[in-house]
Parts: C-alpha cells; structure tokens; sequence
C-alpha cells in the first residue's frame, strides 16, 4: 500500500489590522457589481512587524446572493524596511440581513457571517513567505479588517 500524503494542519503566523477609506461603489460592470475599499494604513504583527502602506485597495465583487469575492492587494514596511506584498483572495458570506449590517458599519458578530481567504506573500528578503501556503479568517469592522494568517502545513 501506498503511504498517504501528510495531512495539513495550520500554524498561526501573523496578524493584520487594515485600517480602511471609504467604499467606492462602481456598480454594475461587466463582471458584476464591482466595490473599492481603499487600504489606507494599518499594522502586521507576528512573524513579520510592520506597517501596511497607504495605497492597496480591496477589489470586491459582490454576487447575486449578496456575498463577496474579496480581491486585496497591499504592502507592508517593516520597521527596518523590508517590504512584504500580500494579496488575498477569499469570500465573505452570510444571511443577507447580516452582511447589510457590515456594509452599514455595524458591529457584528464574527460568527454570525463567514469571512476567509487564502493569501500569497511576496517578499525579496523573506523567501520562506514564498514557499508556503497561507489562509486567514477575517473580523469586519466599520473602518478595518483584522484577521490572523496560518500557515498550511
């Protein structure tokens, strides 16, 4: 018999507080409802320390359901200036009712919705961020997201 591939497990790796702008609704394009939310600052704690840089942006689409196809990209600066590009790709989901109180700004419970993605690293002086896979889980809040990165192991 044949042995069977390791089965992943995850290890907590950093955290991210992305401090938001306003949303910048497009509406209806030709691959759907398209929404911007600027990136304008925030923290990364962890295995990497730094700062998020102003200038990175959440590309959302949101479907017919009302759910989201979260599409961001941004960088981050660590305090001796190594930079760090992360982009997630996920999915954020839930009772409609829910996911119109999080566009509203209200405070949600983070188990009353689904909020996930799975993030690439890109770092010139960290190749170790490279050669991994990453997930998160994500909390909304009116002016940011935070969420913890795992690595899959």
């Amino acid at each position: 018999m044949s042995p069977l591939p390791p089965v992943p497990a995850l290890e907590r790796a950093f955290e991210v507080v992305a401090e938001l702008g306003a949303l910048e609704d497009h509406g209806m394009t030709r691959v759907g409802h398209r929404r911007i939310i600027p990136v304008t600052g925030g923290t990364i704690t962890g295995e990497f320390k730094g700062v998020i840089l102003a200038g990175g942006a959440d590309w959302q689409t949101v479907r017919a359901d009302g759910s989201i196809e979260i599409d961001g990209r941004y960088s981050a600066r660590s305090h001796d200036g190594e930079l760090l590009y992360i982009r997630a790709r996920g999915v954020r989901s839930g009772d409609p009712a829910v996911l119109e109180s999080l566009l509203r700004g209200d405070d949600v419970a983070p188990d009353d919705y689904y909020f996930r993605a799975a993030l690439t690293l890109e770092s010139a002086t960290r190749p170790e961020f490279e050669s991994a896979m990453y997930v998160a889980s994500y909390i909304r809040e009116a002016h940011r997201v935070r969420y913890v990165a795992y690595r899959v192991t």
